[in-house]
């Protein structure tokens, strides 16, 4: 077996909400809670007790002017504080590969994905002994896939429960760590529908330690007569069974992996092409001889 080696050069992008303009409202919803107010702007309170209402996840963020983007990237239950730059790396490291080493103890099926799976095609490398920073190092985002059936196992058989995971050392300092994560499964997990939208998480992997967490989410047939071998998530990603499978192995931070079978493809089309060329990001410069992003010195200063 052999790890392999990433196509194609991507990057990610995201939107911002402006202030002061109406939201984009989702459908299903009591859009009355997005109304601007007598002062020309949200009522950001009411809109974060509102879609909390409805979610089954909650993180201590919001969309309110000021408020940290960070802190969309913990669940409220084990937030204490936001992680510096360097333990933000060493705790995703540890949760990863804790993820991918226990379910492959499980028997279950995953594969890396979005994001994530940017950054192992970014930072891959032909050699399955060696220990290698796949992740991109701004994203906060770690996301993995597994199809349907083991959501189903999942929720079944493993919800709510907590998983002990022992490192010999950590990247900040080199005593053994010991990390605890627990597996929480969607309420709605049943629902194969993207809905009002803020359900489409259907499990996460969550460090108790910090609250960061590994956004989970299935694909699933959802229209076999009139489209079939066609897979989607809630989030409305679309895959074709020969693009999903079979799924090959690699390495991702130094554990065994599973990718999907055309990834370049894959990426291809959720990031677009411009990405190709495109070597510095979010402070970070591609240094192709160490064939990983580096964070610049000024950017560094900042954090």
């Amino acid at each position: 077996m052999r790890a392999l080696v990433p196509l194609a050069t991507l990057v990610l992008t995201s939107l911002l909400l402006a202030n002061a303009k109406p939201i984009a409202v989702p459908s299903e919803i009591d859009s009355s809670v997005y109304d601007l107010n007598d002062a020309g702007e949200p009522d950001w309170v009411a809109i974060k007790a509102y879609e909390d209402s409805k979610k089954y996840f909650h993180e201590p963020g919001s969309h309110a002017p000021g408020s940290d983007d960070m802190l969309g990237h913990y669940d409220t239950r084990y937030f204490g504080e936001l992680l510096s730059y360097e333990s933000k790396r060493d705790t995703q490291v540890h949760m990863v590969r804790a993820y991918l080493e226990i379910f492959q103890e499980l028997g279950i099926e995953t594969w890396i994905a979005h994001g994530t799976l940017l950054g192992w095609w970014w930072n891959g490398k032909a050699c399955l002994t060696e220990i290698i920073i796949t992740m991109l190092p701004w994203d906060w985002d770690i996301d993995t896939q597994i199809s349907e059936s083991t959501l189903k196992y999942l929720a079944t058989n493993l919800n709510h429960t907590f998983h002990t995971y022992t490192a010999a050392t950590s990247a900040v300092h080199n005593d053994p760590v010991t990390r605890t994560y627990l597996l929480d499964v969607n309420s709605q997990w049943e629902e194969r529908e993207r809905g009002d939208g803020f359900n489409i998480i259907d499990a996460r992997w969550i460090d108790v330690h910090s609250g960061l967490y590994i956004d989970i989410t299935a694909v699933s047939e959802t229209d076999p007569d009139v489209l079939p071998g066609l897979l989607s998530c809630k989030n409305l990603h679309r895959y074709q069974v020969k693009d999903l499978y079979p799924m090959r192995e690699t390495m991702y931070e130094g554990v065994l992996a599973k990718v999907p079978y055309n990834y370049d493809l894959i990426l291809v089309e959720e990031y677009r092409e411009e990405a190709l060329v495109r070597t510095e990001f979010e402070g970070h410069v591609w240094d192709a001889s160490k064939k990983e992003w580096v964070k610049q010195p000024e950017s560094r200063a900042e954090s």
